[in-house]
This record gives C-alpha cells, structure tokens and sequence, in this order.
C-alpha cells in the first residue's frame, strides 16, 4: 500500500473557523494530541499575522519532535523571516508558502499578470530555501487555475527549491472528476514533478471535500490536507478523521495507508471541539453522537444478530469505548494517575493534585464519573493559565421562579485583588447573573453567542457553557464546565473575559525578554 501523508491544519485553517479563538496553552495541548494522533505535518498558525499566532507556533517548535511543524507565509520576505524566527527550534521546520494563480484571484486580488505572479513566486521560494529545509508551495485556487500555467509555475518553483506542491480547492469548487483530473495532468505533464509530493487541500462548500481528496490520491497525490472535525473557514476543510476511516473501512478501492492512531480519532475529537467550542452535528460522519446509534427495531435487530448489517465501523476503531464507571470515591492517587495517563494527559505534579481534588469533589456529588468527566475536568486544569491578573469568582447566588424577577447576586475579586460584590436583575436567571458579572467588570462586553451542552447523559451530567463576546472590542471566547448550568455559565463568562488579560501579559512578557 502507498503511503499517504497527513497534514494537519486544525491550528491554523482551522481556527480561522469564525468564533474560534485559542490562546498558546490551548493550541499546545491539541499539537500534543495531535502529535499522538500521528500526523506527520502540523500547520501551527500564520506566524507574521499577530504576536499570539507567533508565540503559539514558536511554543509548538520547541515542543512537538515526532511531526514537521509547519507556519503559513505571503509570498513576502518579511513573512518568510518571521515564520523562520518562530519555526527555527522546530526539529523539521516547515514553511508554507502561497500565492494565487487562478485568473479571477490574480487580476482583482492580487493585479498582478500571470508573469508576474510567477515571478514573484519563484523568488520567493529561492529566499525561503536559504533557511528552510522543506518548503510547501501552494497554488492559492488551484482548481479554478488555467492548467497550462498551473505546469509552469509548478516547473519553476520545484526548480527554485520547492519540495511539495499543494493544488487546494480553496473555494470548494471542483467536482471529484475535475479535481482529479487536475492532478493527472500536473502529475503527467510537470518534467521535474518527480522532485516534490503532490498535495490536496480541500474545502467543504459543496459537501465535496473527502470525495475530491480521495480523487486526489487516486491520481497522483501523496499527501492530503485537512482539520480534526472539518473545521474551518466557510463550511470548513476535509474532516482528517473521515478520510482515515475511509482509507481503513474500503481499502477493496483505495490501496493506500496513513501512520494515523484511529484510537485516537474519539480523543482528538473531543479535545478540539472543547476547546474550540464548535459543536459537532449528532449526524456528523466518523465522530457524531448519532454515528453509531440505531433507533429502528429492523436496525436494532440486524445490528444485534450481526454488526456490519447496519455498523460498518466498529466503533473501538475510532476509540469509542463504552462508557462504564471509571474510578470511584474510593480511588487513590495511584489509580487515579494511570487514569490520567490512559487519557491522554501530562500534567505537573500540581496540577496532578488539583485534578485529583476536583475529582474527589465530584464523587461525592455524582453518582458515575466517567471518562468524559475527567477527559473534562483534565483539559480545564491543563490549559487553566496561571500567574495572570484576573477576574475570579468568589461567590453568587441566583433567585429565581415563575412568580419572581430573577435576581443574581455576585461577588468577585478584580486583577486588582480587591473584592467586588453587586446584584441585578434579568429576564432570565442566566441573563440576572450575566447582567450582575458585567456590572462588576470594568471592561465593555457584548456577549454575541451562549451555548450550553451536557458532558454525557443523565440528570447529573457536568454542564459545559460556551460564550463567545468582545471585550474592549476584542472578539474571544470562554468556556467553563460544572454540575449547575449557573456556575458553568459564570465560569465560562469569566474565562473569556480573562483571555483579554492574558493576552496583555503574554505580550508584555514577550517584550521584556526581547
């Protein structure tokens, strides 16, 4: 079987999704995952576009050794230098370079002429080779380019030192015949094609993202491009999980393999979508809830006779393990460590004993602890930022009722450690507590998105909230986790709101050591 390669770009395609805003913590822990996932390239960010972007992908250099970490670049030298400055310590640092090509894309985009453009590409894959070893070319809107040119750009920069070439369906245009059909013509007609792999990259707008991969490396491609859950701009990139069961389930039609960790794909789901707090459909292919449920007595009795009537995903395949009563009350610190290592997670001796205290708490008010919970409560603490000024709750109370006007009642402390303490009213007892925070906050906030889901089933599941707002005008996102909703909601909007500061230190500690 050939192998195929994966390039991941859930940290940088993907958090271009609307809404998603990680900061470093966050971006690292999905790199880690990822790492254990087994991609063999990870697209870590855009370093030249903010100071955030630069120190997420440098922190994720210096961390990850079993991938290539990869920074988006313009076709620019000042890009070039700083996606090298933050990609350096990387042990196979990769830069991705682009430029468009198709005629819509160079004339009203760029108004360059095609001459131009290959001009202006070729110079700067020679700069980027005095200091990268591997350097991925992208043709921006490569299915929507004339093919004819498509092969001369792609002879010359191959020939300035470009070692992968990328044809992305940037717009999710093509069909799975056109998008292939274009490869086969790169692949038969580019005379030094044989000096770099081939790369697809594909967007969902038509639903066609996993179909025109697949026809990608049916035709020449050795490397496929997406993101953990499909996430992305628009209606998203090619769902990596999706093609790797796909490649694992019909490989009676495509003879090809990936060094991709399929027990890991449930795990790395997960995390993403906490994180990223992008909800994922119940319908959703490979991972949504509903992926493996039957609810028709014909479906349920097929399944029971024989699985592969109705399932043709084991569902251990991707990691889905029942979801039985993990550690209780009784556990000690010993089970509970192997359990946080059975998951997934490293963490410091003190962060090992927070968690070991709130999962205590929690046994003494749950009935079941499953591994949700503490895949949960393990994710809150590892990417809970430390040594910041912050807004932290101290105490609230909500009245509430059908005869009564919902009252919030809050205290806090401010970043500048003195107690705060106010209440106010609302239409709804989350709006009072919302309306009660915001007094106390001398930020201003405009709350654009609340969502609320439950950590596994039953009346006793863990709620999760996620908000996104601007703070200052800044646009970021927070989420936060407990049994009552309330609770949840205050941490959330608090852990948004706190992301402002964090930023702010980050930037000026970053200052101070340059």
């Amino acid at each position: 079987m050939q192998n195929i390669h994966i390039f991941d770009t859930t940290l940088r395609d993907g958090e271009q999704s609307p809404g998603v805003n990680l900061n470093q913590l966050e971006k690292l822990e999905i790199a880690k995952q990822l790492e254990r996932f087994g991609v063999n390239v990870m697209e870590a960010g855009f370093p030249a576009s903010s100071h955030g972007d630069f120190e997420g992908v440098r922190t994720i250099a210096r961390t990850v050794r079993n991938a290539s970490i990869a920074g988006l670049s313009r076709a620019t030298k000042s890009d070039i230098d700083t996606s090298w400055e933050a990609l350096k310590e990387a042990e196979a640092p990769r830069l991705h370079l682009f430029i468009a090509t198709s005629p819509i894309h160079m004339t009203y985009k760029l108004k360059k002429s095609p001459e131009q453009v290959t001009q202006l590409a070729v110079d700067m894959v020679r700069y980027a080779k005095t200091k990268f070893p591997q350097i991925e070319w992208s043709a921006e809107d490569a299915s929507r380019s004339d093919l004819d040119f498509l092969v001369q750009i792609i002879e010359k920069v191959i020939d300035a030192g470009a070692t992968v070439i990328n044809l992305p369906d940037t717009v999710g245009y093509a069909t799975p015949a056109e998008y292939g059909r274009m490869f086969r013509y790169v692949k038969d007609n580019v005379r030094n094609i044989h000096k770099a792999i081939l790369s697809a990259h594909c967007h969902d707008d038509l639903g066609l993202a996993i179909a025109n991969s697949l026809a990608a490396i049916e035709n020449g491609a050795t490397q496929v491009e997406g993101t953990i859950n499909g996430i992305g701009e628009r209606a998203g990139n090619a769902a990596l999980e999706e093609f790797a069961v796909a490649l694992g389930i019909r490989r009676d039609q495509f003879p090809f393999s990936t060094g991709l960790n399929l027990k890991e794909i449930k795990r790395t789901s997960d995390l993403v979508r906490k994180l990223t707090g992008m909800p994922i459909a119940p319908n959703k292919a490979v991972i949504g809830q509903n992926a493996f449920a039957h609810e028709s007595g014909i479906h349920q009795d097929g399944v029971l006779k024989h699985p592969q009537t109705y399932e043709i995903i084991n569902p251990s395949m991707v990691g889905i393990e029942s979801n039985e009563l993990v550690l209780g009350k009784h556990s000690g610190r010993h089970a509970f460590k192997e359990k946080i290592e059975k998951l997934g997670f490293s963490l410091t001796e003190e962060k090992s004993e927070e968690a070991f205290r709130q999962f205590k708490s929690l046994t003494d008010r749950k009935k079941e602890v499953t591994d949700e919970d503490l895949f949960t409560i393990l994710t809150d603490i590892q990417t809970a930022v430390s040594d910041v000024k912050k807004y932290e709750l101290l105490a609230y109370q909500v009245q509430s009722g059908s005869i009564n006007l919902p009252t919030a009642t809050v205290a806090l402390t401010t970043p500048e450690g003195l107690r705060a303490e106010t209440a106010r009213t609302g239409k709804g007892p989350v709006e009072a507590l919302y309306n009660t925070l915001e007094a106390l906050i001398k930020e201003e906030i405009h709350l654009t998105r609340y969502q609320l889901s439950s950590v596994g089933q039953g009346r006793d599941a863990l709620a999760e909230v996620h908000v996104k707002m601007t703070v200052n005008g800044m646009p970021v996102s927070g989420r936060g986790s407990s049994q009552d909703v309330l609770e949840a909601s205050a941490k959330a909007f608090l852990n948004a709101v706190n992301r402002v500061f964090y930023g702010q230190t980050a930037k000026v500690l970053q200052t101070a050591n340059s």
